[in-house]
């Protein structure tokens, strides 16, 4: 277990106790599968961080970052629904480690809306985690286009002309967001950056080929 790893085990425990040393394996063991090039430890790792940039935003903090730990737990690359099978991992496994049945249930709730990163006004806990889950989008030009290029490396499998139609749908649908980030230091911190990333990269994937 590499160092990045261990630290991300360490955060886990600390979240959820020592009994839960176990599980969190797993989820560490789930972020490092060989198919993943963006949806990594690192990836994860990053997103705790901004959650804790964040934090103040959340109602329930802790569900936040228990949500970021679920939240890519499944990634496959079969069609699976990944979010749903996540919440349902998250839904099956938390109860055991003594969370009540509401908080697992905020859990499940929140994995649930990063497959379409549309928290409504109120909700505090959503805007925090769509944020984290958002934010490398705000990346400079060396990181979005290693996370863009990350992200077509995960879908090799894809011929490239339905990749580009695919990955322009998504990319359509958060520009056209209102908000395409919730918190007031999401919006002040990422938004422009990220607009401009997205809007670059979406030119990109419609302009004709030559």
């Amino acid at each position: 277990m590499g160092n990045l790893e261990a630290e991300l085990l360490d955060r886990w425990t600390r979240l959820a106790g020592p009994g839960a040393h176990p599980v969190g394996e797993d989820l560490v063991r789930r972020y490092s599968e060989p198919h993943r090039r963006y949806h990594t430890v690192d990836h994860l790792a990053y997103m705790l961080a901004v959650v804790d940039d964040l934090a103040a935003d959340a109602t329930d903090i802790d569900a936040v970052r228990y949500a970021a730990f679920f939240h890519d737990a499944v990634y496959a690359m079969d069609g699976t629904d990944n979010e749903e099978a996540s919440a349902r991992l998250a839904e099956s496994t938390l109860p055991s480690l003594g969370l009540a049945p509401e908080t697992v249930a905020e859990v499940a709730r929140l994995v649930r809306l990063t497959a379409g990163h549309s928290p409504t006004p109120d909700d505090r806990n959503g805007a925090v985690l769509c944020d984290a889950d958002l934010a490398i989008l705000a990346g400079d030009e060396s990181a979005y286009t290693a996370y863009a290029s990350a992200v077509r490396a995960e879908y090799a499998h894809v011929p490239d002309h339905l990749f580009r139609a695919g990955r322009a749908q998504v990319l359509k649908g958060l520009v056209e967001q209102d908000n395409l980030f919730r918190t007031p230091i999401g919006r002040a911190r990422y938004n422009t950056a990220a607009r401009a990333n997205l809007t670059a990269e979406l030119a990109d994937l419609t302009a004709p080929e030559h």
